[in-house]
């Protein structure tokens, strides 16, 4: 499997919930998309454990099947798809969340959120 990771997952891996553990152990590849990364360090920037959460993050990086995606011009062509029918459907969801959804179907991965709101692209295969 090959897993996205959500802001809120990837702090639920953090705080060592059991299922979101157990989840990201049995991928062959994780991946954080650089929204999700810059969700991360925007929250690290305005806490109290900025340097210890930046810490946890690095590591986590460094783990063999752990990569971080980037969009390219191909992303932005899934994105204008996945704007276009939530725009159609009446069903708007956060900009940084239609970027980690075309992501997800630009190359082909599982999204592992807890958001609802992604439940309006039924195309986006979630764990």
């Amino acid at each position: 499997m090959k897993l996205t990771l959500d802001t809120n997952r990837y702090t639920d891996l953090c705080r060592g919930e059991v299922s979101v553990v157990e989840t990201v152990e049995l991928a062959e590849e994780v991946w954080l998309p650089f929204v999700v990364l810059s969700e991360l360090r925007a929250g690290f920037a305005v806490g109290s454990q900025g340097p210890r959460n930046e810490a946890v993050l690095r590591r986590f990086l460094l783990k063999l099947g752990v990569g971080v995606l980037f969009a390219d011009e191909q992303t932005t062509h899934h994105y204008g798809a996945v704007y276009r029918q939530l725009r159609k459907q009446g069903t708007p969801i956060p900009t940084n969340d239609m970027w980690i959804a075309a992501l997800v179907l630009q190359h082909s991965l599982i999204l592992f959120a807890r958001d609802a709101h992604f439940d309006a692209l039924p195309q986006l295969p979630r764990v």
